[in-house]
């Protein structure tokens, strides 16, 4: 695939005195949505929690992992949930592009307490075997034979096929797949008891995109405009150079 370009049409160009006043006044509105999502982000952490009374097992590299176990002595455990169904040929490009940015993070994370895990329905040598081909090496379990997806909306039912609705993102909707993307936080305290925080889907996944974040400071953006979708551009990072 090359590179995609489009024509930009008639930037306005101005005198650096009329720049910097349109900057500052941009400025502005920049410094209130930062305090906007300080504020959200505490309102998210006084959400109420439910206590996780299923046991969830999972299959890793060591064998057979419960959800305690994936904490790995932290207190906090954030799963993504990365759209890899039973039989498929390939991850999911978007979940990928996510992907892409997980392996710089695990070590800070670590630091402040918090596991980061991602979470499949396919087969473990599905998963790994897709792993080594993007050269990835966070840790990445799956949940195929559990419940684990089906609970936290990340994967369709037999009936949810039949009826062509899924309940994804705390609503009935179309879903074009039986895999669908989210993340999930969870705690756990000294006497082992592990608690649901939050989950978020779709475009609240968005914000955890470091390459989105660098196009939203480019002066075409993300340039998106036009296409099918959002992120029809989005390859898996080794198709790039693919016709």
């Amino acid at each position: 695939m090359g590179t995609a370009k489009s024509k930009m049409e008639g930037p306005k160009v101005v005198s650096q005195a009329e720049w910097l006043a349109a900057r500052k006044e941009l400025l502005g509105k920049e410094k209130e949505f930062t305090r906007l999502r300080n504020e959200l982000s505490r309102q998210r952490r006084e959400l109420p929690w439910e206590r996780v009374e299923k046991e969830y097992v999972f299959d890793g590299q060591n064998g057979k992992e419960t959800l305690a176990d994936l904490f790995d002595g932290k207190s906090q455990l954030i799963v993504y949930h990365f759209m890899f169904g039973p039989g498929w040929e390939e991850g999911c490009p978007s979940c990928s592009f996510i992907s892409d940015h997980i392996d710089g993070s695990v070590v800070h994370l670590a630091a402040r307490d918090v596991r980061l895990v991602v979470v499949s329905r396919a087969p473990l040598a599905q998963i790994e075997a897709f792993k080594k081909r993007m050269g990835w090496r966070f840790k990445w379990v799956s949940s195929y034979g559990s419940d684990f997806n089906y609970d936290y909306q990340v994967s369709m039912t037999k009936e949810e096929l039949e009826k062509g609705e899924v309940y994804y993102n705390y609503a009935m909707q179309q879903f074009p797949s039986e895999e669908r993307p989210g993340a999930s936080a969870f705690y756990k305290d000294g006497a082992d008891n592990i608690f649901h925080t939050y989950s978020t889907y779709a475009r609240g996944l968005d914000i955890l995109i470091g390459a989105y974040n660098w196009l939203d400071l480019a002066p075409k953006g993300r340039d998106e405009d036009g296409l099918k979708h959002g992120m029809a551009w989005v390859r898996h990072h080794d198709k790039y150079g693919e016709a």
